[in-house]
């Protein structure tokens, strides 16, 4: 780390309320909302301000020692248990260097390990370095397999002294029910749009509404989407959308070529939000996900039939579900296309 981990603006307000009842604090939290709001800076500047040694208003100084240590990536009192996956992403040199040292693998695991866990035991019956809390923060929760989740889930049964779990999740119906019942709940909701966008001009994007929107309002995942593509709207979408409204016509063909490039969990994603942009404007609502589509989606919606566009949404989340997997990817393609424009015929 470069700097202690601090809170986002939309942040601030419930974090300073929520840590202000630190004295009476549960020995496991469960941090869980939509993906893309922060809640892993969440959770990562909540381990921070626990471990300040000169709090103000709750929050970390950034001055003290502890804060010195977390900035530098030293602190002795802190263990961030992700996948390895996730380590070499955030920039590790290898896959928990700081937390485990068995993570030397030639594919980093999307899992989180048992070996991880088990390798806490020491360091769960250390001494903290300065007097006061013991902080574990770990994410994703729904990276947890049945091992580790049992593993993870005999430690809190049995909590070790001084020690508080932060886990962070998008889902938590996808955790182990016993783990869940024994954390207590902090849901993070979606921040204000006002804010929202405020922050991204901060960090320089331009047309940042139009981001947030396509991400569906979640600020951190339209920054990380700016960085992917160029437009908001894909220009396969605008294609298919173009088809879609019988204007003028586009050929699924080339739409399909450009997604052969694209990982399917990705074009899918952006496929459902359209059909979510039809189905909210079919039912007088207003567009959510791409309002640069509005005229076409409302040639469309004006047209479609609901029970075809909610089955349509549901075919979707069955293939988003088992995207990672398809037979012939190119034979996928076209079969979603072609799907997609018939339900809107």
């Amino acid at each position: 780390m470069s700097a202690y981990p601090q809170f986002l603006p939309w942040q601030l307000a419930s974090a300073t309320a929520w840590l202000g009842q630190r004295e009476r604090f549960a020995h496991a939290w469960l941090i869980h909302g939509l993906p893309g709001i922060g809640k892993s800076q969440f959770a990562l500047a909540a381990a921070a301000s626990l471990l300040c040694e000169q709090p103000v208003q709750g929050l970390a100084c950034g001055h003290c020692i502890a804060c010195s240590w977390l900035a530098s990536g030293n602190h002795p009192d802190i263990r961030r248990i992700r996948p390895d996956a996730i380590a070499l992403l955030e920039g590790a040199q290898e896959a928990g260097a700081e937390e485990d040292a068995t993570a030397v693998k030639k594919t980093p695991s999307k899992e989180i390990r048992v070996e991880q866990l088990r390798s806490l035991t020491t360091w769960f019956n250390t001494a903290t370095h300065r007097g006061g809390w013991r902080v574990a923060v770990l994410y994703p929760a729904q990276a947890l397999n049945v091992i580790s989740a049992n593993a993870l889930l005999k430690v809190l049964e049995e909590p070790p002294r001084h020690t508080v779990f932060l886990l962070v999740a998008d889902a938590p119906d996808r955790l182990l029910p016993t783990l869940v019942s024994r954390c207590r709940r902090l849901p993070l909701s979606v921040p204000d749009a006002v804010q929202s966008i405020a922050w991204l001009e901060q960090q320089g994007l331009k047309q940042p509404a139009d981001w947030l929107a396509a991400a569906g309002g979640a600020p951190l995942l339209a920054l990380e989407l700016s960085r992917m593509r160029e437009q908001a709207c894909p220009d396969w979408l605008n294609m298919l959308a173009s088809l879609m409204a019988n204007a003028p016509r586009s050929d699924i063909g080339k739409i399909a070529d450009l997604l052969e490039k694209q990982a399917a969990v990705s074009w899918i994603d952006n496929l459902q939000r359209l059909f979510v942009d039809i189905t909210l404007v079919a039912n007088q609502e207003p567009i959510r996900y791409f309002p640069a589509l509005s005229v076409m989606v409302g040639v469309i919606a004006a047209r479609a039939n609901m029970i075809n566009l909610l089955e349509m949404n549901r075919w979707l989340a069955q293939q988003r579900a088992v995207s990672g997997h398809p037979l012939n990817p190119k034979l996928f393609i076209h079969a979603a296309l072609q799907r997609a424009a018939l339900a809107c015929a």
